[in-house]
């Protein structure tokens, strides 16, 4: 499927796969057995974690001995929810000219990086959509090691069925040509669990604003801020959905705050880059340029 005749990446071009995670060992190894069934194998993964768990080393280690896929692991002091400034340490090592940003207790599907490379158009993010799986229904995934993401449609229907999966239309694949165009401004429900963007926009916007600290809305303040650099929303939804893991919600005591600021950010179309960004975790030199590959 090809949107326009100035998108014509190449097949070989290298994408970062980012994959944040906190405390849940488990759920990563899961999440990178998922991405080493990737069809497409031109990919590299940043684990990106928020803490310093030493199970998640350990992990880290053992994946990448065994795999060819590059695979490098970024932390920081646990001192609470700073997703936005581990996300930035993690791009700002990584090779990829095209930035997938991943949640680590998300499985994902065999054609999930070449869909995302499919949908890969100059001047858009892309954010993808999510299955939710049930609490009773995950933990029996870890446990048995249920490789679910190669499950054919019809067991996938079965679970849906017996309420083990929240929804079903959302895995199936439309072509919706230039209805993925249809609202280039929507920020709304553009989650950093399955989201697409161009390293050079997100240098542009300065990456995630570490401002943001504790759960809420720092995914949502970086798309708003593509917007407002000119970069649109192309719809992920039925091309690249991810299976989302059952969990706690997280504590949202600055989720307010959070939110007042983002509304700020909303409000001010001349607002275009972070506060504290990306900028802060680069060499010198990449401070007054826009690179268009490597952070290096």
């Amino acid at each position: 499927m090809t949107f326009s005749s100035d998108k014509r990446e190449s097949n070989t071009m290298l994408i970062s796969v980012i994959v944040t995670t906190y405390n849940w060992p488990d759920a990563l190894a899961a999440c990178l057995d998922s991405l080493l069934k990737q069809d497409d194998p031109h990919f590299e993964i940043l684990i990106a974690e928020d803490g310093e768990l030493p199970a998640n080393a350990e992990i880290a280690a053992r994946y990448t001995r065994n795999t060819r896929i590059p695979i490098r692991h970024v932390r920081h002091e646990d001192t609470g929810f700073r997703a936005g400034t581990i996300r930035n340490k993690a791009v700002a090592v990584s090779r990829g000219d095209y930035l997938i940003f991943l949640d680590g207790d998300c499985l994902v599907f065999p054609n999930f990086v070449a869909r995302h490379r499919q949908l890969a158009t100059q001047g858009h993010f892309v954010p993808g959509n999510r299955v939710l799986l049930s609490q009773t229904f995950t933990p029996t995934v870890l446990k048995e090691h249920l490789p679910i993401y190669l499950w054919n449609g019809l067991r996938l229907l079965t679970l849906r069925i017996s309420g083990k999966l929240n929804r079903l239309l959302p895995l199936f694949y439309l072509p919706l040509g230039f209805l993925r165009r249809r609202q280039p401004l929507k920020w709304e429900k553009a989650m950093t669990c399955n989201l697409a963007v161009w390293r050079r926009d997100f240098y542009q916007a300065n990456g995630f604003d570490e401002l943001y600290e504790g759960w809420g809305y720092e995914d949502s303040d970086l798309v708003i801020r593509l917007i407002h650099n000119g970069v649109h929303r192309l719809e992920g939804r039925f091309g690249v959905p991810v299976l989302h893991l059952w969990h706690k919600q997280n504590p949202r005591d600055k989720a307010d705050a959070n939110y007042q600021r983002l509304l700020q950010r909303v409000s001010d179309p001349l607002c275009l880059r972070a506060e504290k960004g990306v900028t802060e975790h680069l060499p010198e030199a990449a401070h007054t340029t826009t690179p268009t590959g490597a952070a290096h």
